[in-house]
């Protein structure tokens, strides 16, 4: 399994959570998580800087449609 599969399944383990949270009546804390979860994801998206995937990546190995988009643009 590569690096970007499992920060997805990390990922969705995270907002099943955060749903458990709410469903059991925690608002606060499922707010605090949900919201540091998408201010993550939106410097992922905008910068191409994920702590998370950087660290899976040096124990894990990229995924193959990666490899070969950075064969591409060099």
């Amino acid at each position: 399994m590569c690096a970007e599969k499992i920060q997805r399944l990390i990922q969705a383990s995270i907002l099943g959570f955060v749903m458990g949270l709410a469903g059991s009546g925690m608002y606060a804390a499922a707010f605090i998580l949900q919201f540091a979860m998408m201010v993550m994801l939106v410097i992922a998206g905008l910068t191409g800087f994920c702590p998370g995937l950087i660290m899976l990546k040096k124990i894990f190995p990229a995924c193959k449609c990666e490899e070969t988009n950075e064969k591409d643009n060099n």
